[in-house]
């Protein structure tokens, strides 16, 4: 079975845990979920996409609540560390959540610059436009997510996704 196949089999409560991985938004992963099953990744990603689109800004606020600051290896100079904190908490106090991107398609040599230019020109926008930016983000890392996910199930020898449940 490939991996959309087994990720269309899990429990529903299975499913929406792993979704939530890709997405904080409860909401966003009980649809996700309920709707199995998904013929093909393609149909998938689109109703990621519509479920995005979907977000009350409560849920938009929950997911971002989820997401975390990305990190750097720890190899990455000092200096690095230091201007990607300083960045990520002036964001973080100007619109009060963590600052999100989708890197996907870069070289991860890249990701620190490109963070810090982002979080510089978004520093400038009004926050009903960054809300909107973010929004979008927000759906690029969980298409990003569900095709890791997916990937994952595949790999997966048994009916259960590769990450931990918890019932909450």
């Amino acid at each position: 079975m490939n991996g959309l196949g087994r990720f269309n089999a899990w429990p529903q409560d299975l499913a929406e845990a792993a979704l939530l991985e890709c997405c904080g938004s409860r909401r966003w992963a009980q649809r996700m979920a309920a709707h199995r099953p998904y013929p093909d990744l393609d149909t998938l990603l689109a109703a990621s996409d519509e479920a995005g689109y979907d977000l009350a800004p409560a849920d938009l606020s929950e997911a971002l609540a989820a997401e975390s600051a990305p990190c750097l290896h720890h190899d990455a100079p000092r200096a690095a560390h230091l201007a990607l904190r300083a960045a990520h908490a002036a964001y973080e106090s100007r619109f009060g959540h963590a600052f999100v991107i989708c890197l996907d398609g870069l070289r991860p040599s890249q990701h620190v610059d490109q963070v810090l230019a982002a979080i510089r020109t978004r520093l400038a926008h009004e926050p009903d436009e960054e809300r909107a930016l973010t929004a979008e983000e927000m759906r690029r890392l969980a298409r990003v997510r569900i095709i890791e996910l997916v990937t994952e199930a595949g790999l997966t020898p048994g009916p259960f996704p590769p990450v931990a449940y918890d019932p909450r």
